[in-house]
């Protein structure tokens, strides 16, 4: 095979250690050695990599194990960060030293692709906004714990208002705690619309609190208030983050389904730069948000999509429940089109792929959204739509007779 590499080096990345493979095109010569992990160590690899005239180096994504081996060589070599699935060996005898000759022998000879790597700003915006989902995962949590608590005493809150920890419910919480048993003064501290169940309020808080209760409700309260806390450290570093990029923030949340937080998430997982991408579909596919191809004998067997990014899949798919909840739009048209016939996940997963295809275009010609309106399938094949709701209203025994608006005195 033909050699596009004169001098590389492959790396087995593990915790403790890190093996590495130098290979010469001239007289295929190849120098194994291994070195540890800690920083000196690594600076050592550097050094080593440097004499030999390494110009190109390829590790696999193992875990985090990495990082600190990336930012080291970073700026200093050409690195290929590869996906393990895609440089399995041939099955045999495994060691680490065959696994570092494997990955430099494919990269030598051009065969490793490089995974999207974003650069450092936008890796430690990803810390932020992962870190963000997480406490967000921990607040349901706090609050799933505090209804079994409640209903384990009996207060049945959640039966009568729509949010247990909104302002009316924290204050009734904060008086169960320090004592209060008397539900009518515990429904009067009810807020807004929630005033106008009272009645229903005071039989819902009618229950058995023990100081057990008191005991669980002040410290799931007290943890509550403290994942908040952070959170909201959280969101004023992102927004001190992203402040050059507000214009970009601001268009994308011109997209039906896409708030502040998602905007967050969008330009933390792609980051900014869409040339990092040939075009939308390949970003769809490296999301993981586009039909899996396999197929066989003529025969396609299944179009599961495939992992793919985990956060990004996330967020984009609480955009697109989002809209499902809209009207009036192209992507609620497209949800509910395609849930009637596939079903709602089906629907999510492909409104989910449009928004993250809209917003490649909006990052990458810097341009706000133009909705196609909610009437834009109909519009596609309008004589096709009226032969099929004829036939419906036929169906049901109807003659129906059409004439055109303009026509119709």
């Amino acid at each position: 095979m033909q050699v596009v590499h004169e001098v590389c080096c492959g790396l087995d990345v593990h915790k403790k250690s890190v093996t590495a493979c130098v290979l010469w095109a001239a007289g295929r010569r190849r120098q194994t050695r291994e070195f540890g992990t800690f920083t000196q160590e690594l600076l050592e690899l550097a050094d080593w990599l440097r004499d030999c005239g390494v110009t190109h180096v390829a590790l696999e994504s193992t875990g985090v194990y990495w990082k600190p081996v990336w930012n080291l060589l970073e700026g200093q070599f050409e690195v290929l960060l590869v996906n393990a699935q895609h440089i399995k060996a041939v099955p045999g005898r495994k060691t680490d030293q065959k696994d570092s000759e494997w990955i430099a022998d494919l990269l030598q000879h051009g065969l490793l692709r490089a995974s999207f790597v974003p650069p450092t700003p936008t890796r430690e915006l990803r810390d932020l906004t992962r870190y963000r989902a997480s406490l967000a995962q921990e607040i349901n949590r706090i609050a799933n714990r505090i209804q079994k608590v409640l209903e384990d005493a009996n207060i049945k809150l959640a039966s009568v208002a729509t949010d247990t920890l909104g302002a009316s419910g924290r204050a009734m919480l904060e008086a169960i705690v320090k004592g209060e048993q008397d539900s009518q003064r515990l429904a009067e501290m009810s807020r807004g619309l929630l005033r106008n169940k009272i009645p229903e309020l005071q039989q819902a808080l009618e229950g058995r609190v023990t100081g057990h209760h008191r005991f669980l409700l002040r410290e799931l309260l007290d943890h509550l208030y403290f994942v908040e806390s952070k959170m909201r450290r959280i969101e004023q570093e992102v927004e001190e983050r992203l402040g050059p990029f507000q214009s970009e923030v601001a268009r994308l949340c011109t997209i039906p389904g896409v708030d502040r937080v998602t905007a967050w998430g969008l330009l933390a997982e792609i980051g900014l730069d869409m040339s990092q991408f040939p075009d939308a579909q390949h970003l769809a596919s490296w999301a993981g948000l586009c039909p899996g191809s396999h197929e066989s004998a003529g025969k396609r067997k299944s179009g599961k999509i495939r992992k793919g990014s985990l956060w990004l899949r996330r967020c984009l798919c609480q955009g697109a429940w989002a809209v499902s909840t809209k009207k009036n739009n192209y992507l609620s048209a497209l949800y509910r089109r395609l849930a009637a016939r596939r079903g709602t996940k089906r629907a999510t997963i492909a409104v989910a792929h449009n928004l993250l295809v809209i917003a490649y275009y909006i990052l990458r010609d810097g341009t706000c959204y133009r909705d196609l309106g909610p009437d834009y399938f109909d519009r596609l094949n309008p004589e096709g739509l009226r032969r099929r709701l004829t036939k419906r209203l036929e169906g049901l025994g109807f003659k129906v007779s059409l004439e055109p608006l303009a026509q119709v005195v």
